[in-house]
């Protein structure tokens, strides 16, 4: 059902694809947008238990775009290195697909909503301001992984 990545030796292994995936801070994340148009829109998460967790509003273009299709693919990557003598950089990316719903267990949202901030935000208390602020306001997601691959840039 998914293609093999063309490329074998640039391949990660699944280990280094999650280690990715707990490291990187942003991603890009691809729906089935309106009118058929594809829709990929950046996004915090956090790779929790072989899920990926995001958030967003719980009404709008990625609320309707979820609601419409189950299907979606997450791009992350990183600034990667530079090998000693040479100039181009050699980034990692981590391509996922699987498909996501809803967060709807009150505890887990929670629980999972905080696990999330405490990856972008400096101190607990803001996470929880935040959380007052805004948890009522928030739709959580969560992404079953069905298939994912890593794969080494290297452009020369």
């Amino acid at each position: 059902m998914f293609r093999e990545m063309r490329r074998k030796k640039q391949k990660l292994t699944e280990k280094q694809c999650i280690d990715i995936l707990k490291r990187a801070k942003t991603a890009t994340l691809a729906l089935h947008g309106d009118d058929g148009y594809p829709y990929s829109v950046p996004v915090n998460y956090v790779y929790l238990d072989g899920k990926i967790y995001f958030h967003g509003a719980k009404e709008g273009h990625k609320a309707d775009a979820v609601n419409r299709c189950d299907k979606v693919c997450l791009t992350v990557w990183n600034q990667g290195f530079k090998k000693e003598g040479y100039w181009e950089w050699n980034p990692t990316s981590v391509v996922v697909f699987g498909k996501v719903k809803p967060v709807t267990e009150n505890n887990i949202f929670e629980d999972r909503l905080r696990k999330l901030a405490a990856k972008y935000y400096p101190t607990t208390d803001e996470i929880e301001e935040e959380m007052e602020r805004s948890a009522s306001r928030t739709q959580l997601f969560a992404i079953k992984i069905e298939h994912m691959t890593g794969k080494l840039v290297n452009e020369k």
